[in-house]
């Protein structure tokens, strides 16, 4: 019998991008901007919502955002007994059309880097990666980010919104996308960074290696000055619950904010070196 023999390819080097998303990643520490956009909405159709049901989809595109929320049992039971009929693909057009000048004015509000950010990007300039952005924003809600994050020392290399790609997230389109915009030619040597457990996903989905963001982002929801008021005690409570939901999602790392990236991404590189895979 003719032996056969198994040849398994492996890459063996550097890394080649990092992909970050914006809100509670790489601005708006706390990802509050779309939070008191999709709260003055609801609030504007006479049906308050709580700052917990906004967070729910955080991550998805945001249509698809106000479309989950309708369909959330509470939410869908209140429009009906509010307005005689459950919400159609009509509402959300028209709330979709409503939420987007609502959007790019929180968005104004909330475009400060989170602390920490330019230490990343200096030390991924000087390792050569490329770098990519991506969000769940729609590329008519983002302008005056791009220009705002811009002026304070942040440009990324590529910028993906889901309304660029066929479906946002948790596909991997948006992510592919920026790959393929950054010119990388191997998936296993990109990084995904993200602080919503949809994005993490994401990054999972188009092969990446993936980086979730526990305390600036979604999962404690938090503005950097209320978490800073919180007590020792109760800032560790906030923060193991959500280092287990990003744990539970999949990601390979898990970090408070991108200050403390550095040392994962330099972890992930040597890995690389010894072939390893996401």
């Amino acid at each position: 019998m003719t032996p056969k023999y198994q040849f398994e390819r492996r890459y063996v080097g550097p890394v080649e991008a990092v992909i970050m998303d914006w809100a509670g990643t790489t601005v708006d520490f706390g990802s509050m901007a779309p939070i008191r956009a999709f709260q003055r909405l609801f609030a504007e159709e006479g049906l308050p919502i709580s700052e917990a049901e906004a967070r729910g989809p955080m991550g998805t595109e945001k249509r698809e955002h106000i479309r989950q929320l309708c369909a959330h049992p509470r939410i869908h039971d209140a429009w009906k007994e509010v307005k005689g009929e459950y919400p159609t693909e009509a509402d959300i057009d028209r709330m979709y059309d409503d939420f987007v000048p609502l959007q790019i004015d929180a968005i104004a509000q909330t475009a400060e880097l989170i602390p920490g950010l330019t230490d990343a990007l200096d030390w991924m300039r000087a390792n050569e990666i490329r770098i990519g952005g991506n969000t769940g924003y729609a590329s008519t809600m983002i302008e005056g980010l791009l220009a705002r994050a811009a002026e304070q020392g942040y440009t990324p290399d590529s910028n993906v919104c889901a309304t660029e790609v066929p479906k946002g997230r948790p596909y991997p389109h948006m992510s592919l996308k920026n790959a393929m915009d950054l010119g990388v030619q191997h998936l296993c040597a990109c990084i995904k960074i993200d602080d919503t457990l949809t994005g993490i996903e994401e990054g999972l989905n188009a092969g990446m290696w993936t980086i979730g963001v526990a305390v600036s982002g979604n999962e404690v929801g938090m503005s950097l000055e209320d978490w800073q008021a919180l007590s020792t005690e109760e800032q560790e409570l906030r923060r193991t619950a959500a280092y287990q939901r990003m744990i539970g999602s999949g990601a390979h790392y898990v970090i408070d904010s991108i200050a403390d990236v550095i040392p994962c991404l330099e972890e992930i590189a040597a890995r690389l070196a010894m072939g390893e895979k996401p």
